[in-house]
């Protein structure tokens, strides 16, 4: 995958387009040969669509891999910046994510989306809330020239935070929705697209490391994934939309709706972190990626639990897809406010 100076691929940078691209494309194929979605939904076990599973480990393997555990150790380096990420991504957002969705899909949308789909759009909003960013903040961090070792320290430790947090939260939120979610279904996802991911990569990553080096590691290994990753996505986009095909053109505005909620969350989880940052007079370096940890999601954990969840055809998985689509052009419109407010924080 293509980079440009500035350290974000041509992929990322452009992903919006790309997502659209597979909407035009899974639309069309689910419309104009719905055998192929029909045939594909078919291969799942225990209610887990086993092409889904394949594409989204082909996702999330290699971001797994960039993550260095051994960074934890310097976790008592400057723990107020640690803090202001623990507390804004698990304490503060799933719970505004709820506030927000539940406030546009059930009161100022009510008359344009059903009760029913506005529960499942819900869902799909909490899933996203309750999964903050793991891969991409690296690229919010290199735009925002934060710290790259304190980075690594903040996704470590919110990755190890997402296997003991995930399942709890987003089955408390279901619940109060009164959307009835099985534990065992619930933890089998996250063993799935977590735990089993997270693991492999580790130890590749440690494997690797250890017979070539860490330069090695990080400039050639891990690069020859970025294909793939891209693959995986851009195919999961669209078997998603070809089994969505029939809910998007009866209903086109709904992904405006949906788009709503998740644009204003976004950018409200990044005011209170940031602002935390700036209260706590800590340095931009570290504040940046601060704000961008907690506003960016793991779209692909999301998706891939809904999916598992409720269904790839159901809404919500619909709606966790449409945080794909808004993802990259909200987060450069942040990386654009952090770089020029650079001078609220103290340089070092």
């Amino acid at each position: 995958m293509m980079e440009n100076k500035k350290g974000i691929g041509v992929f990322q940078r452009y992903l919006t387009i790309w997502v659209i691209l597979c909407m035009i494309i899974g639309v069309l194929l689910g419309k104009l040969m719905p055998q192929i979605p029909d045939f594909l939904g078919q291969l799942e076990y225990a209610n887990v669509s086993i092409p889904m599973a394949v594409l989204i480990w082909l996702m999330i393997y290699p971001m797994m891999m960039k993550v260095d555990f051994q960074s934890i150790r310097n976790v008592g380096k400057n723990p107020k910046g640690l803090f202001v990420t623990w507390v804004t991504n698990w304490v503060i957002k799933p719970f505004t994510m709820y506030g927000v969705a539940s406030l546009f899909f059930f009161v100022i949308f009510k008359t344009l989306i059903s009760p029913e789909l506005a529960t499942e759009y819900l869902a799909g909003a909490v899933l996203l809330g309750a999964a903050p960013c793991t891969a991409m903040v690296f690229v919010w961090s290199t735009l925002t020239n934060g710290d790259p070792a304190y980075t690594v320290v903040q996704v470590a430790t919110n990755d190890l935070i997402i296997l003991v947090a995930f399942v709890p939260i987003v089955k408390y939120l279901l619940g109060v929705s009164n959307i009835t979610v099985p534990w065992d279904t619930l933890i089998l996802s996250v063993v799935l697209f977590v735990v089993i991911p997270l693991a492999a990569g580790l130890i590749t990553r440690k494997v690797v490391v250890k017979n070539h080096g860490k330069e090695y590691f990080d400039n050639t290994f891990v690069k020859k994934f970025n294909v793939v990753t891209t693959i995986g996505l851009l195919l999961t986009l669209v078997m998603i939309f070809s089994i969505q095909g029939g809910v998007i053109l009866e209903n086109p505005l709904h992904i405006v709706l949906i788009a709503v909620p998740l644009i204003i969350q976004t950018f409200l989880i990044f005011a209170i972190a940031y602002i935390a940052c700036r209260i706590w007079k800590l340095p931009y370096k570290i504040a940046a990626p601060a704000g961008m940890i907690g506003a960016s999601n793991f779209f692909e954990l999301a998706v891939a639990v809904a999916i598992a969840l409720f269904g790839a055809s159901s809404p919500a998985a619909l709606a966790t897809t449409v945080g794909v689509l808004t993802e990259v052009p909200i987060m450069l419109c942040l990386v654009r406010i952090a770089n020029k407010t650079q001078g609220w924080f103290p340089a070092g």
